[in-house]
Parts: C-alpha cells; sequence; structure tokens
C-alpha cells in the first residue's frame, strides 16, 4: 500500500517533469498533439486486443478449458488501458508495453509466476465448487 501512495506522488511529478521538458524542445501545442494521439491510439488497439483475448477465451471455455493465459492477458490490456487513457508520456510507455502482444509477455509470465507464489503461500484460496 506503501508503494501505491508513493507511486501516486511520484508519477504525476514526473509526468510534469516530462512534460516540460518536451515543451521545451518540441513546443507545448505539439505535446498537446502528441498526449490525445498516444491516447486515441493506445486505446484503439486495447480495444482490439481485448477483444481478440475475449474471443479467444470464449473459444477455449467452449472447447472446455479454462482460458488462463486469456484472463491474464485481459487483466494486462485492461490496466494497460487505463495508463494509456491518463495523459502523460511515462504512463503511455507503461500502457503500450501491457497492451502490444510482443511486449506482454514478459509482463504475463511475471503475473503468472506472482499469483503461482501468492497461491502457494496461501495468500490466495483457490476452491474448485
Amino acid at each position: 500500500m506503501r508503494w501505491l501512495l508513493l507511486a501516486l506522488l511520484i508519477i504525476p511529478a514526473l509526468e510534469i517533469g516530462v512534460f516540460v521538458w518536451a515543451g521545451g524542445i518540441i513546443g507545448p501545442w505539439w505535446v498537446v498533439f502528441l498526449i490525445l494521439l498516444t491516447g486515441i491510439v493506445g486505446v484503439t488497439i486495447a480495444k482490439q486486443q481485448g477483444t481478440e483475448t475475449w474471443m479467444r477465451a470464449r473459444q477455449l471455455m467452449t472447447q472446455g478449458h479454462a482460458p488462463t493465459a486469456e484472463i491474464i492477458d485481459g487483466i494486462c490490456i485492461f490496466v494497460g488501458a487505463v495508463f494509456l487513457f491518463s495523459p502523460g508520456f511515462i504512463t503511455d510507455t507503461i500502457g503500450f508495453l501491457l497492451v502490444l502482444p510482443w511486449t506482454r509477455i514478459p509482463f504475463r509470465s511475471w503475473l503468472q509466476r506472482f499469483i503461482k507464489n501468492k497461491m502457494n503461500k496461501g495468500t490466495i484460496i483457490y476452491r474448485k465448487w
């Protein structure tokens, strides 16, 4: 929880610093344009990736398989879309890394290991009904 509070204080300060730095180099209107462009492009990609992931998950469920990788992909896409929706170059970079399929793979494997570790420690309890 402390890390979240610290991140909520540091990330906006870093974003403002990057805005000022980029505005000094390319001009403030270009910064606004780039923020809007990355937001629109990012949310469009997130929607497309989310739809593809949803369709793969539905297909696996109809075949009787658990869509575990697709659920984790969906979490990554959702978090990435939230980052892309917030204005800023740092958050947009993180958002694109989480939304694009070839850069999402390391995050997916890390999240799978994290969840498995929590389940083994008993922090997350999984019950099959």
